[in-house]
């Protein structure tokens, strides 16, 4: 007759009740991640809160810059107190710093204000011995125009050391290296509309006034060119059509007044 063998009960429950390692390990990592979970939280809250104020650190000096008019630290002109006059010094721009152009002066209204130059442009990659031309300072006034200072290494237009401006040729010659300068793309002569020459102490000026209608500056160039040293330096005051009609003696003061 067949026997049944009988396994105490005890035995079956308790080996099913046992969890495998592994189960414990996936419980323990789980129990540990809810835990870090309000950790996680608060440090991503705390970095959203960060980081906007970084960003806005970063952009607060570039605001400044372009908002602060110039009539609040630049001295009234003694020729004409309703202006205030601009004196570079070697802390202004890299090229005046390194010696390659001699300090220059000119008027402003007094609400006009500084722009930022992009660091491409400015010369500071270059100086002292720069092969092309960069911008020094700009200035600009919504309603009225803008200025600018552009500086060219003399050896772009001549190999004569030292050379005056009479050595590079006719203002129309110069004006024809210069032009897309003063334009911002292209220049063609017919938009030449007049030209003198200008002699305060011994330093000569070349004046341009031009209408060049496709110019990405404006409408409407005035220019002031001269040499000294191994730089020439080129002053534009530049309009729109409606900036001409209600500014246009403002401007013309502006580039008159300009010298080394």
């Amino acid at each position: 007759m067949a026997t049944a063998s009988l396994v105490p009960t005890s035995k079956i429950f308790s080996s099913s009740t046992k969890c495998p390692a592994s189960n414990k390990v996936r419980t323990g990592v789980a129990v540990a991640s809810l835990q870090q979970q309000p950790r996680r939280r608060e440090l991503l809250l705390k970095s959203a809160v960060a980081i906007p104020a970084i960003l806005q650190l970063k952009e607060a000096p570039i605001s400044e810059a372009r908002e602060v008019e110039v009539g609040s630290f630049l001295p009234p002109s003694p020729s004409d107190p309703s202006f205030v006059l601009f004196k570079a010094k070697p802390s202004d721009t890299p090229a005046l710093r390194a010696g390659n152009v001699q300090p220059y002066q000119f008027v402003l209204p007094p609400n006009w204000k500084q722009l930022r130059i992009a660091n491409i442009l400015s010369g500071n990659y270059c100086q002292p011995k720069c092969a092309e031309p960069w911008i020094e300072v700009k200035f600009e006034n919504e309603k009225q125009g803008k200025v600018q200072v552009v500086a060219s290494p003399l050896i772009r237009l001549t190999n004569k050391p030292n050379a005056t401006i009479e050595d590079l040729g006719e203002p129309e010659k110069v004006i024809a290296s210069l032009g897309p300068f003063v334009t911002g793309n292209s220049y063609d002569s017919d938009e030449l509309v007049d030209t003198s020459i200008e002699k305060i102490g011994d330093q000569t000026y070349y004046k341009y006034v031009l209408e060049t209608p496709f110019a990405l500056t404006g409408s409407h160039n005035l220019a002031k060119a001269t040499a000294k040293g191994n730089t020439v330096v080129l002053f534009v005051v530049s309009a729109t059509e409606k900036q001409w009609q209600s500014s246009q003696k403002t401007l013309q003061a502006i580039l008159d007044s300009f010298q080394l």
